[in-house]
């Protein structure tokens, strides 16, 4: 499974690196998360950046004084992830660069951050003992009291993808897993050899929210990164071109992201924890 991930990061490096900046309704996950994560951190922390890619958020939190220690299975996006630190004069805030899966921590003691950040990655462990291993493994490695912020791919926000773009896998007997089970399985997507999403595995928020629960997490809030654009790309974008407009949308979104209503209904949504 791991290699099936790694290859695709690696194929994909540089459009991971721009995807949240590629236009204005993408670099809405990136303004909402980056609000949470000023909400939350603690100041003059170190912070695992578990499964981080390019490096995008690590350039984001050093930029804001922050420590961090960037992880990724991919080599390709971590080369990245060295070019760009070195370019926004950060590499003196990022402490380590290494390679690895948030399955197998083994390389940090026990509570050595101050904080633990992992965006995305969690959605790529289909298997749930995978997913047991890997948030037992985000909190062993934050200390007491630390925040834990994991963001994942949305089960209901990836049907109404399907329903705006995919509309035949409705129909499509391979894909009853995923709407049975949340289960993505490449084997399955006619297309797997242009490249098609690995193995992923889609949550339901009140998943996400047992699972940390379960392994002695108080929950302090959760929101849906695309807020009330989720799934509108055009409109949104098309809003971004008046600034008066755009700023009086974003304070809406930012305002609104967290209720409960809309928790599920995004591409992603954004768990924020501390460890008991």
């Amino acid at each position: 499974m791991s290699e099936v991930v790694r290859r695709y990061y690696d194929e994909n490096a540089e459009t991971e690196w721009g995807r949240l900046v590629r236009d204005a309704y993408h670099r809405l996950e990136l303004i909402i998360t980056m609000h949470f994560l000023d909400r939350y951190l603690p100041k003059d922390s170190l912070i695992l950046d578990a499964g981080g890619g390019p490096g995008r958020y690590t350039i984001e939190l050093a930029k804001r004084g922050y420590d961090v220690v960037l992880l990724d299975l991919s080599p390709k996006c971590l080369e990245i992830a060295k070019r760009e630190i070195d370019k926004a004069g950060v590499e003196g805030k990022v402490k380590k660069i290494v390679e690895g899966s948030i399955t197998g921590l083994s390389g940090f003691s026990n509570e050595s951050f101050d904080a633990v950040v992992c965006l995305g990655p969690l959605s790529h462990l289909v298997e749930r003992r995978d997913r047991e291993m890997a948030t037992s493994e985000l909190i062993r490695v934050a200390k007491r009291k630390a925040p834990i912020f994991v963001s994942v791919i949305s089960l209901y926000g990836v049907f109404r993808t399907v329903l705006q773009r995919l509309p035949d896998e409705l129909s499509d007997p391979y894909h009853e897993e995923m709407f049975s089970q949340g289960i993505h399985r490449a084997s399955s997507h006619k297309h797997e050899a242009a490249g098609g999403f690995p193995d992923a595995h889609f949550f339901h928020p009140n998943e996400l929210r047992e699972l940390f629960e379960s392994h002695r997490v108080e929950t302090l809030e959760m929101a849906t990164c695309e807020g009330l654009s989720s799934h509108l790309q055009e409109e949104t974008n098309r809003i971004y071109e008046d600034e008066e407009k755009w700023e009086r949308w974003l304070k809406i979104l930012l305002r609104t992201c967290n209720d409960p209503c809309i928790l599920g209904l995004g591409e992603h949504f954004l768990y924020i924890g501390r460890k008991i």
